[in-house]
């Protein structure tokens, strides 16, 4: 799936003239496409200097961030919604960051490669990593540091007392709603912080 289509999947969650923190933004085209489609406005987090200037060229405020450090400079409840896209695999302390994207943000959305999308199942039955279009690295060159799957991201949400709002697989530009842990390469959350106090 490329990342125009997830972007525009993801577009749809956030409501029009939210306040945005996107963490690790990358080039800040997602973000960019909320300014421009949706009226909104706020922040990327990203660590890389090339990435850093892109969201620049764009139009997109950047703030140069090592996630893994935390996000003590924000506080609680400073944004409407908070975006972790392709962004979770490839953190330390993913459950860390998990609970200051809910404590930061109003709502929160991730989207992360599904690991149990059924490619992925039959590779490891052959006894080999995935290649696929979602994770596209040899196992020895990945930029992820963990792998996940959409029934793992539920239960780690549950753990941590977040009210999941909508969740669903994105596979070829379409939603997957209907068993996403085994037909979407792409996991998707919409949560908040449920009852807790804000």
């Amino acid at each position: 799936m490329s990342d125009a289509l997830i972007q525009q999947s993801i577009a749809r969650l956030v409501p029009k003239g939210s306040r945005v923190l996107d963490l690790g933004c990358g080039d800040g085209a997602l973000l960019a496409l909320l300014q421009n489609e949706r009226g909104c406005s706020g922040y990327g987090v990203e660590l890389d200097d090339g990435n850093v200037r892109a969201c620049v060229e764009r139009g997109v405020n950047a703030i140069q961030l090592n996630l893994d450090e935390g996000l003590s400079m924000f506080a609680d409840s400073s944004f409407d919604v908070v975006l972790q896209i392709d962004t979770l695999q490839h953190l330390r302390n993913a459950e860390v960051m998990l609970r200051e994207t809910a404590r930061v943000g109003r709502m929160g959305i991730v989207a992360f490669p599904n690991f149990a999308h059924w490619p992925n199942r039959l590779s490891v039955l052959r006894g080999r990593m995935p290649v696929t279009r979602r994770l596209p690295y040899q196992w020895y060159d990945t930029p992820n540091i963990r792998v996940g799957t959409h029934a793992d991201f539920a239960e780690l949400a549950q753990k941590n007392s977040l009210r999941v709002l909508d969740a669903f697989g994105l596979h070829d530009g379409q939603e997957v709603r209907f068993l996403p842990n085994l037909r979407a390469g792409t996991a998707v959350f919409q949560f908040d912080r449920g009852g807790v106090s804000r």
